[in-house]
């Protein structure tokens, strides 16, 4: 069977603050563990007024506190903008805390434009080698074989799961030299999907962590009583992909009647490109829509995303997405 598992990127809503977006993350994700999600993913952004995640490892903290089962954790930190020492002990404390239920995802974008991006690390390296070298160093700090010269207090002996992130074939084979699970951001980056699963698969080297490929990638999910309802709610994140790519990003707006219908071309355009690995209607369009994404990719787990204002309208859509995931297509 598929599993089912879900990116929330702690949206901040117009009219609305960081602390309700924090209580809505929490929320949610006890909503998803009643409902049967494997796992609860929240992302690194920097500088983005609509996301409250910025502080990665502390919302982790906050929505574990607030779950008992199910995974929680990074999709994921953006280590460029971090010294591995201090992931370590960051991650060693969550996993000392909810033993078992930590994931540790792993990206090299800053999760930022440049200028947030120099902010957060001041020196911007361009060594092509350095987020191998980096994730290498955090797995000896994780395994406390000796290498670095130091002891990470809290990290040394913890075992979150490690994934390499990516939106590009470059994660794919890192993830597959070291053997690692890992995940593709189809759900706003889908050009290279096929390409990336292929060559992760293919050169997968089996390691400590794991004996055989494991992949997963993003998926939009929109889903209402009725198609009509459903494209409406979409609607909101539309407009924040259409602000984002015109260099307007801000806080998720309502959603608006015939929103797709009002663009021009060019926008359009952007949407059907950056939304491609998505479905939208009732629970059996949602079956469909994944169910034919899972046959294309072959995927392990599908990490989904929901990204709606109605905080109510939210956890409905993902409960009707998880009633979509034990349709017989996945049993």
């Amino acid at each position: 069977m598929t599993r089912y598992s879900l990116l929330d990127l702690v949206p901040v809503v117009e009219g609305r603050t960081v602390a309700d977006a924090l209580h809505n993350a929490a929320d949610l994700a006890r909503h998803a563990e009643a409902v049967g999600f494997n796992r609860y993913w929240v992302a690194e952004h920097h500088g983005m007024a609509g996301i409250a995640s910025a502080a990665t490892s502390v919302v982790i903290a906050h929505v574990a506190q607030a779950t008992k089962t199910i995974r929680v954790g990074a999709g994921g930190i953006m280590l460029p903008n971090h010294a591995p020492l201090q992931i370590a002990e960051q991650f060693g404390t969550l996993d000392a805390l909810f033993p078992g239920r930590i994931d540790l995802g792993l990206g090299r974008a800053p999760g930022s434009d440049q200028r947030v991006a120099h902010a957060m690390r001041r020196n911007l390296d361009t060594d092509p080698n350095a987020f191998p070298n980096d994730v290498v160093e955090l797995q000896s700090y994780f395994a406390d074989d000796g290498r670095t010269g130091i002891q990470a207090t809290p990290g040394a002996g913890a075992a979150p799961q490690l994934w390499i992130l990516g939106s590009s074939t470059y994660g794919a084979q890192l993830a597959a030299i070291l053997g690692l699970p890992y995940a593709f951001a189809s759900h706003f980056a889908p050009d290279a999907l096929d390409q990336a699963m292929a060559i992760y698969r293919r050169d997968f080297r089996p390691s400590a962590q794991l004996e055989k490929p494991y992949a997963m990638a993003g998926f939009n999910v929109f889903a209402a009583d009725t198609h009509a309802e459903a494209e409406y709610l979409a609607s909101s994140q539309q407009q924040a992909f259409v602000a984002l790519r015109t260099g307007n990003p801000g806080k998720m707006k309502p959603p608006v009647e015939g929103y797709r219908e009002s663009l021009p071309r060019a926008h359009s355009a952007i949407l059907d490109h950056v939304l491609s690995c998505s479905a939208v209607g009732t629970r059996d369009e949602i079956a469909a829509g994944i169910a034919a994404f899972v046959k294309r990719t072959g995927v392990d787990e599908v990490m989904l995303t929901s990204s709606i204002y109605d905080h109510d309208a939210r956890k409905h859509s993902i409960a009707i997405a998880a009633e979509a995931m034990r349709v017989p297509e996945f049993a």
